[in-house]
Parts: structure tokens; C-alpha cells; sequence
């Protein structure tokens, strides 16, 4: 059986050297699914906090250097990175992770660098226990994010903001369910162990195989993070109407409206996820019609009462559930995607009648991707108007996130919203009438 540290540092390379999305490195590596379910947490765990932590353990390492690492030996670069990470951040014995990672060294150019790797981890492990402070930022959030990427929220939402967002990212997600309306909602917190959440996500502590949890194979719920759960509710009642999901998949959208009792139309481009949406409405015995088309060139045989966009973006709002995202991503990404989302805005114009919803939602921090997108449809005199959300109508987030509607009426959550619950993701939502 492959080591689970040898795993990890395959998935380092894999994000970290290529630029590979985690989830997709860890779908595609063939020893990772052999692994039994305990061994595949702990690589997720390696990983995740590898990445969280990434600012740190970076300095760690370089304070411990006489000369940087040579390019070229990304792998041992990442084999410290992951020996560092337990260390510190995971509190392996110092013997097990010093050894793991000689033994990880070792299957690299016939362990030409393992003396390295032993020699700055054991020192390291000698520093934390009786030696100086091995890292103690003064800001651990702005330490472990990129500079690029601080400093735009820094900008946009100002320090204090800025340095909560960061500081979110380095914890670990909660697991949220959203029940199909139909559940009793104390009866199923009870069966799985989670908190009620304003709004009625539930939300339980990670951990556990999703698919042996009760309730999952019998499409009682799905996983949407409770912040993803507010766009569609922005259509209000949708029983009975013609509505379209734009971008639908996965389809955690997909399936609240047609639970609602909507007849939804669910589009999406990329072949290859469509078929997770069809195994949700399968499990959950939902119906929606799927079309896999590009959203922008696509047009329904009739006008519909509503439009919900779950647009592409930068993702920034998700880097608790995907800590991969900060080290993947560039300012340019954010550029990219601003005409496509401009693109399916306008589209959306053209699928809904007269006196229709839209609602466009990102799950980006980034003003470009959200409220600048508005500005830029309303200011090309597209026949819709902002329909601006009234905080009364949201009591949910009254006290817990206030802030979370706008002084325009848009919505607008941060990962540093909810710290009392375990946080949420970031989103943008604006919901506007066709004229």
C-alpha cells in the first residue's frame, strides 16, 4: 500500500508545482482511492493544513536553510512542507513525522537530499519543544495568504475585515446539510448530530463518510454550504414557476428549487459534471429537465418566470472548503471570467418574461465579480431593474451577519461572518426584475 505521506506530496506537486485544482489531483490519484477511509482523511488532513498554513511553514523552513532549495527539488520542498505541517500544525510525534518524511525523502533520487529533510525537521522538533518560538506571526491570516490577494481584500473591505477573512480560512470547513423542506428539521439535527442554523441549514462538524451518513442515500438532504443555500431563496416562492439554473452543477441550487416545487430547467457546459447533478436528482428523486449547453448561446422555447446565475469565479469566497484556491489562483483569473459573467447576465435578460426574476450570485470576495457587474449590466441600460433586498425579510442574518445585506440592497457574506457558528462562505447575490 502506497504511503499516505507519499500521497500527499504527489498532491502537493500536483497543486502547488502544475497548478492542478486539489479536488480534481485527489479524484484523479489511482493509490489515494485504495487507501481505507481513515487513511484518506488523514491525507486530506496532511494536505489541507499543508496549504492553510503555507506562509508559515515557508518561512519555517527558510529560517532553517543555509541556501534555498534549488527549483528543481519541488519535491523535497514539499516532503518539508508536509513534515513541517505535523509538526506544528498537526501535532504528530515528532518521531513519526520525522521518520515519515526521511522515508518519503528516501524515494527521491535515491534519498540524495533525506539528510536535509532529517536534519531541519529534527531541529525543528527540538525548537518546539524546549527551544525559541518556532512560528508566531502577528497576524497568522495575512501570513498564510498571498500578498496579492491580501492586499485586494485589504483595499475592498478595509484591515479589520481583511485580517478576519484571512484568519477564517485557516479552519477547517463545518459540514452543512440543507433538508429537503419535506424533513423534519429537529428530528434530522438530532440523527446527525448538527446545530440548527438560522435560515435551517444544519450544520455538523466535519468528519465521517458522507455517503454511510442516515439520511444521504435516501435523499433527505445534500451538502450546500449554508451561505450557497441564500441565492435561490432570493427568488422567493417558486412553486409552480418556469425557472432556469444557469451554470447548474454540481446542483445543490438545482435541487432546492425543484424541491420548492419549480419546474427547472438545469444548464451547464462541462459535460463531466453533469453527471454528479444527475446522480443528485436520482438520490434525491427531484426532477429537472438538463440541458448541457454554454448558458451564454442557449435559449429556452419560451420566456420563464425566473433566472437563478451561480456564475463561474475566482472561487475566493471558498478558500475554507478549498485552500488550494489562494495558491492556484492570479489577480488575471479574476480578469478572465469578468466577460463571461457579463455574458451570461445578458442572457439571462433574454430567457426571462416581463415582471421575472434574476438572481446572480458568485461565491467570490472580489467587487469585480459582483457588485461592479451590476453596475456595469444597469449602466448599459439592459431592461432590468435592482429589485434591493430588505434586511426585515432576512432575520436569519440579523445579529449574526447584519452586515451581509448592503446599503444597495445586495447580499454580500464573508467567511469571517458567523464565527460563533464556524463561518460561511463568501457570496455575492443581486436580485433583479426584467422591465
Amino acid at each position: 500500500m502506497s504511503d499516505t505521506r507519499e500521497i500527499s506530496c504527489d498532491l502537493l506537486d500536483a497543486v502547488l508545482d502544475r497548478g492542478a485544482p486539489l479536488d480534481i489531483a485527489m479524484g484523479e490519484h489511482k493509490a489515494l482511492a485504495k487507501l481505507d477511509q481513515r487513511d484518506r482523511a488523514f491525507v486530506r488532513r496532511i494536505v489541507g493544513s499543508t496549504m492553510r498554513h503555507l506562509g508559515e511553514i515557508d518561512s519555517i523552513i527558510k529560517a532553517r536553510l543555509n541556501s534555498p532549495l534549488s527549483s528543481r527539488h519541488a519535491r523535497i520542498r514539499n516532503v518539508l512542507r508536509i513534515g513541517v505541517s505535523e509538526l506544528v500544525f498537526l501535532e504528530t510525534p515528532p518521531h513519526a513525522a520525522v521518520d515519515a518524511a526521511v522515508r518519503t525523502a528516501n524515494q527521491y533520487r535515491q534519498g540524495a537530499l533525506k539528510g536535509l529533510v532529517n536534519a531541519i525537521l529534527r531541529q525543528i522538533g527540538r525548537d518546539k519543544t524546549s527551544g525559541p518560538t518556532i512560528s508566531n506571526p502577528e497576524n497568522p491570516g495575512e501570513a498564510n495568504t498571498p500578498n496579492w490577494l491580501f492586499n485586494r481584500w485589504n483595499a475592498n473591505y478595509g484591515l479589520e475585515i481583511a485580517e478576519a477573512i484571512s484568519a477564517a480560512h485557516l479552519i477547517e470547513a463545518p459540514l452543512d446539510i440543507t433538508l429537503s423542506i419535506k424533513a423534519d428539521a429537529n428530528a434530522w439535527a438530532k440523527e446527525l448530530e448538527a446545530e440548527i442554523l438560522p435560515g435551517g441549514t444544519l450544520r455538523r462538524s466535519s468528519g465521517g463518510l458522507i455517503e454511510d451518513m442516515p439520511g444521504f442515500q435516501d435523499g433527505q438532504w445534500w451538502i450546500q454550504d449554508a451561505a450557497a443555500a441564500l441565492p435561490a431563496r432570493l427568488l422567493g416562492d417558486v412553486n409552480g414557476k418556469q425557472v432556469i439554473d444557469l451554470c447548474a452543477a454540481p446542483g445543490g441550487k438545482t435541487l432546492q428549487l425543484a424541491d420548492a416545487g419549480a419546474t427547472v430547467t438545469a444548464v451547464e457546459i462541462t459535460s463531466g459534471r453533469l453527471s454528479l447533478l444527475r446522480e443528485n436528482l436520482k438520490r434525491t428523486r427531484l426532477n429537472a429537465m438538463i440541458v448541457n449547453a454554454d448558458g451564454v448561446i442557449w435559449r429556452p422555447d419560451a420566456l420563464v418566470d425566473a433566472v437563478l446565475i451561480d456564475a463561474p469565479c475566482s472561487a475566493t469566497g471558498t478558500i475554507r472548503r478549498h485552500p488550494d484556491i489562494p495558491r492556484r489562483r492570479k489577480s488575471k483569473d479574476i480578469e478572465a471570467v469578468s466577460d463571461l459573467q457579463q455574458n451570461l447576465l445578458a442572457a439571462a435578460v433574454d430567457m426571462v418574461k416581463p415582471g421575472g426574476v434574476i438572481v446572480f450570485a458568485v461565491c467570490s470576495l472580489e467587487p469585480e465579480e459582483g457588485p461592479a457587474q451590476i453596475e456595469t449590466l444597469l449602466g448599459a441600460s439592459a431592461p432590468v431593474t435592482l429589485d434591493p433586498l430588505n434586511p426585515a425579510d432576512w432575520p436569519e442574518l440579523d445579529g449574526l451577519c447584519p452586515a451581509a445585506i448592503t446599503t444597495d440592497g445586495m447580499l454580500r457574506t464573508l467567511p469571517s461572518h458567523w464565527p460563533e457558528h464556524g463561518g460561511m462562505d463568501g457570496f455575492f447575490a443581486a436580485r433583479l426584475i426584467r422591465n
